[in-house]
């Protein structure tokens, strides 16, 4: 049986590291967001959705026929199985939400749950 009397900063100390991984900085992804971008294509190898042609070389048939086939093969694994369609979403996942909003929802999230932790903690201590 676990000790009802142990010390809450071990969960406080997880809380705050869970929040430096989730914290948003004010431009790009957050490092959760990076390591699942990472994890989901760690060699780079999965195809990119091509931008679309810029206004002039659609006269070029080698331009179009390469976009075509970065295309084409964006669009076949996208449609293939499962696993490959997550990979693809995981690869280009982005934040949630801006930073001005998820950054206030963090410290609100991690509030309830020092509070939680530490009530539970004295009330353990009472008993």
């Amino acid at each position: 049986m676990a000790d009802a009397r142990r010390s809450p900063w071990p969960v406080v100390a997880a809380l705050i590291a869970a929040l430096a991984v989730f914290w948003p900085p004010d431009g790009g992804r957050s490092l959760a967001v990076k390591a699942i971008n990472w994890l989901a294509d760690p060699r780079q190898e999965l195809p990119r959705k091509p931008s679309p042609l810029a206004i002039g070389v659609d006269d070029d048939a080698d331009i179009v026929a390469a976009h075509d086939n970065e295309e084409h093969a964006y669009d076949a694994m996208h449609r293939g199985p499962w696993m490959g369609r997550l990979r693809l979403d995981m690869r280009d996942a982005e934040d949630p939400l801006e930073p001005s909003t998820e950054r206030p929802l963090l410290v609100a999230a991690a509030a309830v749950v020092a509070v939680w932790v530490f009530r539970r903690q004295s009330q353990s201590q009472r008993t």
